[in-house]
């Protein structure tokens, strides 16, 4: 059958870009919102300013730390042993898998429903496999790693946010004097955050231009980072000029505008390891079918990219987000529960902690899904009645019907393609 590859190649390639663009804008509309929605939803930012960051932090990921080389197969999912004989199917069940999970994404984004893109190729290539091919083309114990991640991903990042937030409220907010003590641990915040921001970006980022650290060199490369950045944020704070006898609440109103600076630096550096590592769920599916069209229907374990794919899935992501991106953040920002900066910045830098955490341990994580588990976090410092439950439980609906959403979809797809080129 390989000569239905020879022969349709240039159809099939195309059908693969566009839905890999589809894909990829999807990604922009949802997950990015939720990357930038916490420091829109707390002031920090407006919207026209997410966007125009999250244009170039997520572009310069995607293109400079997308990977050059990119495993055909999405963190082995799938065993490629049973596409051997039959490698259009590979190629019809990629492009099928882009599809699905690419209109699952904007349907979910036009509701506002932030989801995993992660899990919504996943899903996507879990059904045609098992359906298509067979149940036991898919490694299933990957795919109950992915479903016991839905409950230890928020546990982990709400934990880490709500203790981040008490400790902000205990040592600056609820002092007899919230400015000075601001001063004193705000640059303590400002080299914890350096430190973590710094080692999603080298570990997350950096490894796929080429620059490879050890664990030793990106800890302490970190630690470098976190030590400068404090210093800097000791220095400017230092200069800020606040009226020491001002009322509570314009001290408060001062400590907030300080985080609201600190919210700006963690969202570009989500922003940035954000494009890095996800672009891979638009450009992986797509690198595959590229790769065994021309290869003539052989499977190789890396696809080497052509030079045209990381461009396509970073424009991709900075339009979904530009045109359809506001609802999600929305979402996250506002209506899951009140955010200030310090909260929000309290929230990304738990869910950007436990992403540290995971790439450690090698947990299969959704950054959504960190995300919205520290915002709740947040919420629960305040009390249970700070958080919008009815807006929770729409959010975890829609996590637990994506994988079987992405994976009918792409069960329908993947016989319509095989019925029309077979």
């Amino acid at each position: 059958m390989v000569d239905v590859l020879v022969t349709n190649g240039p159809w099939l390639i195309a059908f693969a870009a566009a839905f890999g663009f589809l894909m990829a804008w999807g990604i922009g509309a949802n997950d990015v919102a939720n990357a930038m929605g916490t420091s829109v939803g707390s002031g920090a930012i407006t919207i026209k300013q997410a966007i125009i960051i999250a244009m170039i932090f997520e572009f310069a990921g995607a293109y400079l730390a997308g990977g050059e080389v990119t495993s055909t197969i999405r963190k082995g999912i799938i065993d490629s042993a049973y596409f051997v004989d039959a490698p259009e199917l590979l190629v019809y069940g990629m492009i099928a898998s882009l599809l699905a999970a690419g209109l699952w994404l904007v349907l979910a984004s036009a509701l506002g429903w932030p989801v995993s893109t992660t899990h919504s190729i996943i899903g996507a290539i879990v059904g045609f496999a098992a359906v298509g091919v067979g149940s036991d083309a898919v490694e299933w114990g990957k795919v109950g790693g992915i479903v016991g991640s839905w409950i230890v991903t928020p546990a982990i990042s709400g934990f880490i946010a709500f203790l981040i937030f008490q400790s902000v409220q205990k040592l600056i907010f609820n002092t007899e004097n919230p400015l000075a003590n601001a001063k004193r641990y705000v640059p303590l915040y400002m080299a914890f955050a350096g430190f973590v921001m710094s080692l999603v970006t080298i570990t997350k980022g950096l490894k796929h231009i080429g620059l490879n650290f050890t664990a030793v060199e990106a800890y302490t490369l970190a630690v470098a980072i976190a030590v400068i950045v404090g210093l800097v944020g000791k220095m400017a704070i230092g200069r800020l000029k606040m009226d020491e006898n001002a009322d509570k609440n314009d001290h408060f109103g001062n400590v907030e505008k300080v985080f609201a600076i600190l919210m700006v630096v963690t969202a570009c550096c989500m922003a940035f390891a954000h494009g890095s590592n996800d672009v891979a769920n638009a450009i992986g599916p797509l690198a595959a079918v590229v790769s065994i069209i021309q290869a003539g229907g052989e499977i190789t374990k890396k696809a080497a990219l052509v030079w045209w794919i990381l461009p396509l899935g970073a424009f991709g992501i900075v339009l979904g987000l530009a045109i359809f991106g506001k609802r999600v953040m929305q979402t996250i920002g506002k209506n899951i529960t009140h955010l200030t900066p310090s909260r929000g910045f309290a929230a990304e830098l738990a869910a950007a902690s436990t992403v540290v955490i995971a790439s450690g341990t090698g947990l299969p994580i959704s950054t959504t899904q960190t995300l919205v588990g520290a915002v709740l976090g947040v919420g629960m410092a305040r009390g249970i009645a700070a958080i919008n439950l009815s807006v929770v439980r729409n959010i975890v609906v829609s996590w637990v019907i994506t994988l079987p959403a992405g994976a009918a979809l792409s069960i329908m797809f993947f016989f319509m393609i095989k019925g029309i080129f077979n």
